[in-house]
């Protein structure tokens, strides 16, 4: 039967991808009855809705639509006007800890009339609800197990039959995309529980099973404030075309790119306003690798990590994030992909011959991550890196002159400084006496007003 809910509480936002579209969710908790998912809005671009997600999961987070202010403007600014304003609106519900809930996207299974016992009072009374526990509450352990499963679906037909004879409906048609005018997502998901989905032929079939752990950090689905993740197995039948040759993407020519600059008087005269500082081509090469392994280090780390807080995660060694300010240290998966993505952006500028000049505050912490690193690679490189045989110039490996022309400013690094404390606030005094801006951890990826701003289609690497 239909339930007469009309409001929820939103314990965590989702994103759903199709070839024409994508979509963002939002995970419902009723209070007398099961989770839900609505729609909170459709864009075109996958790159918005995972920033829309992270958005609202911060919000969720901290009940404070203040501290995404800026971020949701750049965002809203560039999706077009229906999804931009159904992300203002989710922003606003979010803050306000309750959601709105259409009755008729929510049914209650109703409960079966339970036998009378010896158990129960005489006079037929049956004792209230009983709240539902947090983990450890319980007494015994607790199992979750996570399925995994493909359906090709073989007859459109028999399949929508199927599900309309389980009292599925297809979503409207303006909610539906080009992709899937039938809605063969929702039929399935109807089917999923019978042992044969009509229809179809199944492709995989696995269960991801742990104990769950309070100390570990663990806690049930309906409290936990981060989403369930499961981990299965991968393209085994990958492996063996992994293990044939393919062929390496040649490395940047910077000989090339970089090309010294002679300067008429040849260097013999000390106040020549000619003789200017050279980004050369050792050293772009170094500053290269650097940007380029911080990169796959922060990918790695960002997928073991999750969601995880830092300082909640497992006592294993970290790449990338452990050396960032600790204010970054409770940021989100989609959050650690983007500061890896800056890695990468900074290595693409060199291998296009530009120089890596951060057009935002976490490509400037990435630059002087790559820079504080590079040096090693001169000494730690394979016997086939053919660094040698780039030319030489006086300016080679000047790490400080990296540090002083590439970048504006080092505000950055006053994060590190205890003294420093909420000066990444730009409504802190010491931030405003010094011109700052916003240094916090949502801002980090919001363009500076005289850079260019990065391709928003560009995705990333892994």
């Amino acid at each position: 039967m239909a339930s007469s809910l009309s409001a929820a509480r939103a314990i965590d936002f989702l994103c759903e991808h199709t070839p024409s579209k994508s979509r963002v969710m939002a995970l419902l908790a009723h209070e007398d009855g099961p989770s839900s998912l609505t729609a909170v809005l459709t864009c075109k671009e996958p790159d918005h809705a995972y920033e829309a997600v992270g958005i609202l999961r911060r919000v969720l987070a901290r009940r404070d639509a203040t501290t995404v202010e800026d971020e949701l403007k750049a965002l809203t600014a560039v999706m077009a006007d229906a999804p931009a304003s159904s992300l203002r609106q989710a922003v606003v519900q979010a803050a306000c800890g309750t959601w709105r809930a259409d009755p008729s996207v929510l049914f209650v299974v109703p409960e079966p009339e339970p036998d009378l016992t010896e158990d129960e009072p005489a006079n037929g009374a049956r004792p209230g609800p009983v709240a539902h526990p947090k983990l450890k509450d319980l007494s015994g352990k607790v199992v979750r197990i996570t399925h995994l499963h493909e359906f090709h679906i073989t007859d459109e037909d028999a399949l929508l039959r199927a599900a309309v004879d389980r009292g599925w409906e297809p979503l409207p048609a303006s909610e539906l995309g080009d992709d899937d005018p039938r809605d063969l997502i929702g039929a399935v998901m109807t089917l999923t529980e019978d042992p044969d989905v009509a229809g179809t032929e199944t492709l995989e079939d696995q269960s991801s099973a742990e104990l769950l752990c309070p100390e570990d950090g663990d806690e049930l689905a309906d409290w936990s404030m981060r989403p369930v993740i499961a981990r299965f197995t991968n393209g085994w039948r990958l492996r063996e075309r992994r293990a044939r040759p393919t062929t390496e993407p040649r490395p940047p020519n910077f000989a090339v790119l970089f090309a010294a600059q002679a300067c008429p008087c040849k260097g013999e005269d000390e106040d020549c306003e000619e003789c200017g500082w050279q980004l050369t081509p050792r050293t772009a090469d170094l500053l290269h690798t650097a940007l380029i392994v911080l990169a796959d280090q922060a990918y790695d780390d960002a997928e073991r990590l999750g969601d995880q807080f830092l300082s909640d995660a497992d006592n294993a060694t970290w790449e990338v994030f452990d050396r960032l300010p600790p204010l970054t240290w409770t940021a989100d998966h989609r959050w650690r992909r983007r500061m890896a993505r800056a890695f990468d952006d900074l290595a693409r500028d060199l291998a296009k011959g530009n120089w890596p000049n951060p057009s935002c505050t976490a490509e400037e912490m990435a630059l002087h991550l790559a820079i504080e690193d590079a040096p090693m690679y001169l000494e730690d490189r394979p016997e086939e890196d053919d660094h040698d045989s780039l030319p030489q110039h006086d300016d080679d490996y000047s790490w400080d002159g990296c540090s002083d022309l590439l970048f504006q400013d080092h505000d950055v690094l006053m994060l590190f400084h205890t003294k420093f404390n909420g000066i990444e606030d730009p409504e802190d005094p010491t931030n405003q006496s010094l011109g700052l801006g916003d240094l916090r951890e949502a801002a980090w990826f919001t363009p500076f007003d005289n850079r260019g701003l990065r391709d928003p289609r560009r995705g990333f690497r892994r």
